[in-house]
Order: C-alpha cells, then structure tokens, then sequence
C-alpha cells in the first residue's frame, strides 16, 4: 500500500492490520469476517498451522527418570 492509499484510509477511519500469515494490509472492522487476517486462505494457513502445533513453545522435557507434575500429589 502507497502511501496515498494510507492516508485516504486515515481519513476514512478504516484500520489497517498486517495480515499474521501472509503480512500484507487488512482491514480491521466488522465489515471484514476474516480479520485479522486478509482473507479466507491466510485464515485456513493460520488454522492448520494451530492444528499441527507449529505454534508450540519450546520447552525442556522432565528427565525420564524423574517424576514431573505438582510435587504436592506425588507419593
């Protein structure tokens, strides 16, 4: 988006977001029923990225030799 294309959407109130998947502008407002994403596509990127669980957190597993969980209830 050019910058004359940013101001004219200033001036009318329409939010522009970066689109998560895909990084291109979106609007943000009720009128759009992908938001915050572009379209329909960047929606389904983003959900099957969810269900594969790309978007883990990394962590350290417990070693296999030591219980985990809350201390409190192990015996």
């Amino acid at each position: 988006m050019n910058s004359v294309d940013k101001k004219k959407s200033a001036k009318s109130g329409v939010r522009l977001v970066p689109c998560p998947a895909c990084g291109q502008d979106s609007v943000y407002a009720p009128e759009n029923r992908f938001r915050p994403f572009c379209s329909a596509r960047c929606k389904g990127i983003d959900l099957g990225a969810w269900a594969s669980e790309q978007f883990r957190m990394p962590t350290d597993a417990p070693p296999d030799d030591e219980p985990f969980g809350d201390p409190r209830l192990q015996s």
